[in-house]
């Protein structure tokens, strides 16, 4: 559905965790206190991996997922098995049972056989939101849904963008010519692109057409600053993601040495030994570089006119419970993004990290920390021309075609 707008919501993050971390004692073994717990804390929406790829292929399959990496605390650190279906349907009504909005994404995880890598298209990236959204439709839970991110931090997120490409670059360079090939291939897409527009609105086309009652995006993790040069127009919301640690004209994680190694102990040794004194000892100017980039994504929103969520965000991109590591700097630093953020009235809904699940611990028990700033959240304005023909029919009030329509079989697996 359209949410109304009239108040932000207080949102969080449990991308692929909500259903790989259910062994005992993972945080998500049980939804409904999981989530019981969140909403304790204030919180009223989540935002989780879909795993439409893997819906679409066989949503009763069960499928074995691989780690994407081992050093952090999101999904699971080894492989693991999971199945889709029911699944999905019973963790959306749980959520409706606790008073969770839920917003879909897609992290486009890995499994065994790559299922991910059969999206060769826009109207692939469409048809398999199509096939998802219409399993969520028959179970009557779509009202439960408040947007849909097709690709978790688009272009650098989706694994799938360049097959063909990459596929032409070979066919073109001559054999054993390594040189030539790399040469040949691109180099990362970039959103100021023809081609990467295209994509985004040839896709969210096709889903809009078939279920026209929901918001749709892709969310976004770089290229904040240079917002004029992108056409974001098919787009019904934008979701920034916005850190400190990646904040345009940062240098933290360099000075802190941390290279976002996925398998290796090293970045999060050196976050150890480094990561408070780096922050602490320049705080004003690192401060200054995260308002100067939150402040430009809510200049986007009013050349635009369209709301933001922000899911990830505010401090570092990776942290967990760890010797070594304390949690008050991190609370104190993404406070200061939620309050930031909050009076920009351009946000419709925010979070206060994305550390914010029962697997880290540190921030999770600090119930009154989460009250305060989801109370903060929760009343925070939003501005007259976002809530303008949000209160209406869905369909009438975003001047849609009410058509349905499905685009075929799922994709190859």
């Amino acid at each position: 559905m359209h949410p109304s707008f009239t108040r932000p919501y207080a949102i969080t993050m449990w991308d692929f965790s909500w259903i790989e971390r259910r062994w005992p004692g993972a945080g998500y073994e049980d939804w409904d206190q999981a989530l019981e717990e969140l909403a304790e804390r204030g919180y009223n929406a989540v935002r989780i991996d879909a795993f439409p790829h893997l819906v679409s292929a066989d949503p009763q399959r069960d499928w074995e997922i691989l780690p994407v990496w081992t050093q952090t605390s999101w999904g699971a650190q080894s492989i693991v098995r999971i199945t889709l279906m029911p699944a999905l349907l019973e963790f959306i009504r749980a959520a409706q049972r606790h008073g969770v909005s839920v917003a879909l994404s897609s992290w486009y995880r890995e499994d065994a056989n790559n299922t991910r890598m059969a999206i060769r298209t826009p109207e692939d990236q469409a048809r398999i939101w199509i096939d998802t959204l219409n399993h969520i439709a028959a179970a009557g839970l779509l009202d439960a849904i408040i947007y849909v991110d097709l690709c978790n931090e688009f272009p650098p997120g989706a694994p799938y963008l360049d097959t063909d490409e990459l596929a032409r670059a070979v066919s073109r360079a001559a054999p054993q010519n390594g040189n030539e090939l790399r040469n040949s291939i691109t180099a990362q897409p970039t959103r100021k692109s023809e081609r990467v527009s295209r994509w985004m609105r040839e896709s969210i086309e096709i889903v809009r057409g078939a279920h026209p009652g929901l918001d749709y995006t892709y969310s976004f993790c770089d290229e904040l600053t240079t917002w004029a040069q992108q056409d974001v127009t098919a787009l019904d919301v934008l979701e920034p993601h916005v850190w400190m640690a990646t904040a345009d004209g940062s240098d933290y994680n360099a000075r802190v040495g941390y290279a976002f190694e996925r398998f290796d102990p090293v970045g999060f040794d050196n976050i150890v030994r480094n990561g408070r004194r780096v922050y602490e000892a320049d705080a004003e100017r690192y401060d200054a570089l995260l308002f100067a980039t939150l402040d430009a994504v809510a200049d986007w929103s009013r050349a635009t006119g369209k709301g933001l969520y922000t899911t990830e965000c505010w401090a570092l991109v990776d942290y967990k419970d760890w010797p070594g590591l304390e949690w008050d700097w991190i609370k104190d630093l993404t406070a200061k993004g939620v309050r930031r953020a909050a009076a920009t009235g351009r946000w419709v809904g925010i979070a206060t990290s994305n550390f914010c699940g029962p697997q880290f611990q540190g921030m999770w028990r600090d119930v009154e920390w989460h009250r305060e700033l989801t109370g903060l959240i929760r009343s925070a304005p939003i501005d007259a021309d976002l809530r303008v023909g949000r209160a209406g029919s869905p369909a009438v009030a975003s001047g849609r075609s009410p058509q349905q329509g499905s685009l075929g079989k799922p994709l190859a697996t």
